[in-house]
Parts: C-alpha cells; structure tokens; sequence
C-alpha cells in the first residue's frame, strides 16, 4: 500500500468512526428524551446545522428499542474526538437529570 493509498484508508477509518461517534451521541439523546440539534447548537453556537447529526439521528430507534448508553461510555467516545464543548453540555445534562432525580 503506497502513502496516498494509506492516507485515505485513515482518513475513511477515522469518518467511519466519527460517524459512530455522532450516532451514539444522537441515540444517548434519545435515550435520555434531550434534542440532540439543541444540544449540540449550545455547544457549537457558531457552527451551522450538522448534516452528519441529522443523518445520524435519522438512523436512532426509540428508546424502548435502545440499548443502554451510560453516560461515561458517551463522554468518553466525545473525548476521544475532542469535542469537550459538547461534552460539557452533556454533562450539565446530566447534572440536571441528577438533580430532578434526587441524585448527588
């Protein structure tokens, strides 16, 4: 496999991935009744809308269908993009849900 050759296959990994990443954050969201555009406009106020998101939220199922997706499995898979803005929104979500719930 030559450097070019190479270069794409990353590049189709890490798309292939990100997308993932984005499809577990809007499924999360639909697990926990949040609006994942809002959510994702609080953290990224200057970005338009995401064509990858509303993709991806188009592939979510209901939340009884769902699995489960802890909240440290989310952030985790936000960390590991880099996307601490969105993962500072989810987590005062979180916080908030806490706090309705009685939960410290």
């Amino acid at each position: 496999m030559n450097s070019k050759d190479m270069q794409e296959k990353i590049i189709e990994n890490y798309q292939r991935d990100e997308q993932m990443m984005i499809l577990v954050f809007a499924q999360w969201c639909v697990n926990n009744d949040l609006d994942p555009e809002e959510l994702y406009k609080r953290a990224y106020p200057k970005q338009a809308s995401n064509p990858s998101l509303k993709q991806a939220f188009d592939l979510t199922v209901s939340k009884e269908e769902a699995g489960e997706i802890g909240d440290q499995t989310l952030l985790g898979v936000l960390s590991m993009f880099g996307n601490e803005d969105l993962a500072f929104v989810i987590t005062e979500e979180i916080e908030k849900r806490k706090k309705k719930n009685g939960k410290k």
